[in-house]
């Protein structure tokens, strides 16, 4: 006979342990088990049938996998967290007999140094999952780097998380691995290219940092130690991957006196004069026999019927060579949108790279910086309170090309050379030096995206941007995309249904006006009425207002016909319309009168083109239906949630483009007064 097994010794039962029988198996401390958990990358489970695993308990309970505690039973950390627990012990016991020097002397030498060198190479075999996992760690560490030090953040934290990024920030300029850089509300998105990984990570804005007393410190202060360690190591293996040295040079004299990324000196075989990454130069040997076959066969003379195809001269104007990218353009209106070609890497990093640029003091310095370099410029200055480091602090430098700025100009005065042929002072916004580009910060961020230069009259000072969208996010087919104009991506009739209706509103709000016009002078007539003096009310004889008012006869209803208006006209049907022009054909057959021309307004034009796309439209629909009907209920129900996708989505692409078209049509009666 089978031996009869209790209730809740297998299946999902011992599958799954709480974690107050989790604290007690280690025979460590709650908080010693959440560190010791952030740090292997242990976290609580859910199990399917949670009534079973807690025994018929319903209370809300924390569970972890059996597996991975019997795991945590042989961490060497265990061990560093019973040693730290001993010398609390005995630092507790030398306070409380007053001595304070014994105290100091066992904090400093006998408590444990905590290493994480073992977990890193136990979490990430390979490098390729050090990067995958480097989004959260950046992220993290930066938004450490920006917080005030306080009695949760330490400086001591802050200072190595600064340090980190900045080191990570030289080998993206150094290698050009940032691809695409985006401004949102949370903070500035980077994301670079490493080894064939896409790297996200989130910079906040550099703001007042208020911390509330909501936040659990100890629990981001566990995982910014295990970030410090994990970026360390990549670190480390991005600068020897490109042949630097690490840890690079750092000066604490100007990184005291805000220099940032100009308090790093990177050094190393692969690195040129200027910075970039120097791959060498690969020298072959040729073979002699095969040189002198190649030397006379390039001195013999070639005739032009010899000349191959792809060496003969091509006439003027049939194959320009142009250094554009092709574009992949579809012919059919309803085809998919085609992958278009992008530049290529080296180009981009050097898309900056010809320029000098200057950095107005209300501008941020530090993301400018960063990504002017990643992308090849060499020559950034700012102005000497955004701290040191800058190629010039000289406003006024000839050299100067482009000059970032965020202000408006004050009544402009171009530069102009001294009586003694001095240089010109320049002051911005007070004045400007002739030849020099400005423009404001985005400008930066949309030709990085876009991969070009842009037109920098966009981005002039105190000029309307264009939209700043996400690299990330691509506009589908159907969907309300800013930077196309609106005759692009409307609906046919579209236009002219929202002019109907803006004169149909502007028609109602005229007659509201009027209707409020006439109640405000029978109140004013009521009021007038009210206060007759003595004498006023009385009939006086001779009176030829009123006699003129009796002689005239009111006003009979016409009944003549004036024929069709052209406004009820362009909300009848077709057959109406014929209806009505046969009409109008038999009356003036009987009168012997020519028929009068119809005459087209722009409203009857906008109906008839209206008219038309709904007509257009109706006839998809039947057709959509005639086909729905050879489906399968299954496949209809489908279609159904799909076209209510569709729907909705078309939906909201229309609301934005009424906004916008809205939008235009104020801009263009504010630049009409």
């Amino acid at each position: 006979m089978a031996k009869i097994q209790k209730k809740g010794n297998s299946g999902a039962a011992k599958n799954y342990i709480t974690r107050t029988r989790a604290v007690k198996k280690l025979q460590i401390s709650l908080p010693d088990f959440r560190r010791l958990c952030i740090f292997k990358g242990i976290y609580p489970r859910e199990p399917r049938k949670k009534k079973k695993v807690s025994k018929g308990s319903t209370a809300a309970t924390t569970f972890y996998y059996t597996k991975d505690i019997q795991y945590l039973l042989h961490e060497p950390l265990l061990a560093k967290f019973r040693e730290h627990k001993a010398v609390a012990k005995k630092i507790a016991k030398a306070l409380g007999r007053g001595e304070a020097g014994d105290a100091a002397r066992l904090e400093k030498n006998l408590v444990p140094k905590i290493k994480l060198d073992h977990i890193i190479k136990e979490r990430y075999p390979t490098f390729t999952d050090a990067l995958r996992d480097l989004d959260d760690a950046l992220s993290m560490l930066f938004l450490f780097a920006n917080l005030p030090s306080s009695e949760h953040v330490p400086a001591k934290t802050i200072a190595l998380c600064q340090k980190l990024c900045h080191e990570f920030e030289h080998y993206v300029i150094t290698s050009h691995s940032l691809r695409r850089s985006f401004l949102s509300i949370k903070g500035i998105y980077y994301q670079a290219t490493i080894q064939g990984q896409d790297v996200m990570w989130l910079v906040p804005y550099r703001f007042v940092q208020r911390t509330g007393g909501d936040i659990d410190f100890r629990i981001m202060g566990t995982f910014v130690e295990f970030y410090t360690t994990l970026v360390g190591f990549v670190n480390y293996r991005l600068y020897t991957s490109v042949g630097l040295v690490y840890p690079p040079k750092f000066n604490a004299d100007l990184d005291a006196q805000g220099a940032e990324l100009s308090a790093f000196q990177i050094e190393g075989k692969g690195v040129a004069t200027n910075g970039d990454v120097s791959h060498g130069d690969v020298s072959v040997t040729a073979n002699p026999e095969a040189q002198a076959l190649a030397d006379r066969i390039a001195a013999a003379p070639v005739t032009e019927e010899e000349q191959p195809e792809e060496l003969q001269p091509v006439p003027a104007g049939e194959d320009e060579n142009t250094e554009t990218i092709d574009k992949f353009e579809a012919v059919a209106p309803d085809a998919d949108v085609l992958p278009q070609p992008q530049a290529s890497s080296a180009e981009v990093a050097a898309l900056f790279a010809p320029y000098t640029f200057y950095l107005a003091r209300e501008t941020p310095r530090a993301p400018l910086e960063f990504l002017l370099k990643a992308f090849g410029c060499k020559r950034v200055g700012w102005d000497s309170t955004l701290g040191d480091g800058a190629f010039t602090s000289n406003e006024s430098d000839p050299s100067i090309t482009h000059q970032i700025v965020d202000r408006t100009a004050i009544p402009s005065e171009d530069a102009s050379e001294t009586v003694d042929g001095a240089a010109p002072k320049v002051q911005w916004p007070r004045s400007t030096m002739p030849g020099r580009t400005y423009v404001q910060p985005q400008w930066v961020w949309d030709c990085i995206n876009q991969g070009k230069l842009l037109r920098p009259d966009l981005y002039a000072p105190g000029a309307e941007l264009p939209p700043h969208l996400s690299p990330w996010v691509k506009a589908k087919k159907g969907e309300y995309d800013p930077n196309l104009p609106l005759q692009a991506q409307e609906l046919e009739g579209e236009a002219e249904a929202f002019e109907d209706a803006e004169e149909v509103a502007s028609e109602a709000e005229a007659e509201e006006s009027d209707d409020e016009e006439d109640e405000e002078d029978e109140d004013n007539a009521m009021e007038s009425d009210a206060s007759v003096e003595a004498g006023e009310g009385m009939q006086v004889d001779g009176s030829e207002d009123e006699e003129d008012d009796d002689d005239e006869e009111p006003q009979k209803p016409t009944d003549d016909w004036d024929g069709i208006d052209s406004d009820a006209e362009s909300d009848v049907s077709e057959g109406e319309a014929a209806r009505l022009q046969h009409q109008r054909e038999l009356e003036a057959e009987a009168t012997g009168k020519p028929l009068e021309p119809e005459v087209q307004t722009t409203k009857s034009k906008n109906a008839a083109v209206r008219k038309k796309a709904e007509k257009k439209r109706k006839e998809e629909q039947d057709e959509r239906d005639r086909q729905k009907m050879m489906l399968s209920n299954k496949k209809r129900k489908l279609l159904k949630r799909i076209e209510y996708g569709s729907n909705k989505r078309d939906v909201e692409a229309e609301n934005l483009r009424r906004k916008k078209r809205k939008l235009e049509r104020v801009k263009a009666a504010a630049g009409a007064v």
